[in-house]
């Protein structure tokens, strides 16, 4: 019996202190005590649009953490994806442009191989897509700069009808991927690659030496500004700067430099009342990377 005593008297004195430091442990220390934060609700407004038709509406937001390109994934996101997969799947005459947002304070953001969060964020949703049996040639890419604290829509989705007419349409991948003036002064053919071009160049260079059989293709773009042949020069001479970069980082495989100038803009350089649109011409003036197999002879 006295020993009883003593465990009970033991026991009794163990919750004692251990009550207190567990709640000092949690609630002081690690701050997980008080009321759960709030779950907020994401705006059900996500739609599929195939030209003037909607296709799928009602759909919840995607969500990406602040400076991330990782989706935060529902089953309603899920859903989405899978009806968005099937609908390709029936009608294989028609591709899908992501585009992807970002605020401008992610601006510097870390952003992989991309030149900006807003292309990460929607290769990352074209790689979900491209799980569910969806073709990566049927895919085009787009980005866009919001101002302000929140993004109403990280990613929108439009069906098109591919057509020889329209505008050029970015891929943004590892092999067919492409960069903006950002790494070139306006009117300069001096290539001055950004942070996230030269980790791409690095990647580019680590693949192309282990696997001799494949080449590189740079290609330089301009905007409309200037007549035709002088953009064509341009273009051209960006595409030699950005090959004289690769062969200085140690690239040893074929590198080919071509120039489109000003005939395949991937927006327009004016705006429908005939004004200037410079973010359209930002867009334009670019350089595109291509890896591709060596022509047999």
């Amino acid at each position: 019996m006295t020993t009883m005593r003593v465990f009970i008297f033991g026991f009794l004195t163990f919750l004692a202190f251990a009550i207190p430091a567990r709640w000092y442990f949690v609630c002081e220390l690690r701050h997980h005590c008080g009321d759960e934060p709030a779950v907020v609700a994401r705006p059900m407004t996500l739609s599929l649009k195939d030209g003037d038709k909607t296709v799928l509406q009602g759909y919840e937001q995607f969500s990406f953490p602040l400076n991330s390109f990782e989706p935060e994934m529902t089953a309603n996101n899920q859903e989405f994806l899978a009806e968005a997969a099937q609908y390709l799947k029936l009608n294989p005459d028609k591709n899908i442009t992501l585009t992807g947002r970002y605020l401008e304070s992610e601006a510097k953001a870390k952003s992989g191989i991309f030149e900006n969060i807003g292309i990460a964020r929607a290769d990352a949703i074209k790689q979900l897509l491209n799980k569910m049996g969806v073709d990566e040639k049927r895919f085009s890419i787009d980005y866009q700069m919001v101002q302000g604290e929140t993004l109403g829509e990280p990613v929108s989705f439009e069906l098109y009808l591919p057509k020889p007419d329209e505008y050029d349409k970015p891929v943004y991948s590892f092999k067919d991927n492409t960069f903006t003036d950002a790494n070139f002064e306006f009117g300069s053919a001096v290539f001055r690659p950004g942070e996230q071009c030269i980790l791409y160049a690095d990647s580019v260079k680590t693949f192309l030496d282990q696997n001799p059989s494949m080449m590189l293709t740079i290609i330089g773009h301009t905007d409309s500004i200037g007549t035709e042949k002088a953009n064509l020069d341009l273009g051209l001479r960006r595409a030699k700067n950005a090959v004289q970069y690769f062969r200085e980082l140690g690239v040893k495989a074929d590198i080919v430099p071509e120039s489109k100038g000003e005939t395949q803009p991937v927006a327009p350089n004016s705006k429908p009342d005939g004004s200037d649109n410079p973010e359209g011409r930002q867009k334009n003036r670019r350089v595109n990377f291509k890896i591709d197999e060596k022509p047999v002879n």
